[in-house]
């Protein structure tokens, strides 16, 4: 399955060996293909500098991991697909769409919680927990 990556996952998984650690871990070890972009990468960078710079190394470490793609305006994925979110956060959508991913997973519940467990451009919206117990439980 291939796994698009929202920032603030990166961000969990390089700020604390938790559970945003322990899923990357899962994925990337049971074979699925993490994803994300410059844009994602930039924005968990820029986090991760201002609340936590001592992890900026892990984020470094876990990056080779991943497939990384350059970043995109999101103008390429239909309006109706991206319409219901912020406009902030509709680039990280629009990348899991171009990069044909199967889901995206994000802790963002405030603006992506509408989503979750549905599918826009054939990417399914998945909290950490729902991706979890989809395929590991």
């Amino acid at each position: 399955m291939r796994v698009f990556l929202d920032a603030n996952i990166l961000f969990s998984a390089a700020k604390s060996d938790g559970a945003g650690r322990s899923l990357v871990r899962l994925l990337v070890e049971r074979g699925h293909e993490c994803c994300a972009d410059a844009y994602v990468v930039a924005e968990a960078r820029r986090n991760l500098q201002a609340k936590g710079a001592q992890a900026v190394h892990v984020l470094d470490a876990l990056l080779p991991h991943l497939r990384l793609a350059a970043a995109v305006p999101p103008a390429s994925a239909p309006s109706a697909e991206l319409g219901w979110l912020p406009e902030k956060d509709r680039p990280m959508l629009a990348a899991a769409i171009r990069l044909r991913c199967d889901v995206l997973v994000t802790g963002d519940r405030t603006h992506f919680g509408a989503g979750f467990g549905r599918s826009f451009g054939g990417v399914t919206v998945h909290s950490p927990r729902s991706l979890a117990e989809r395929l590991f439980a």
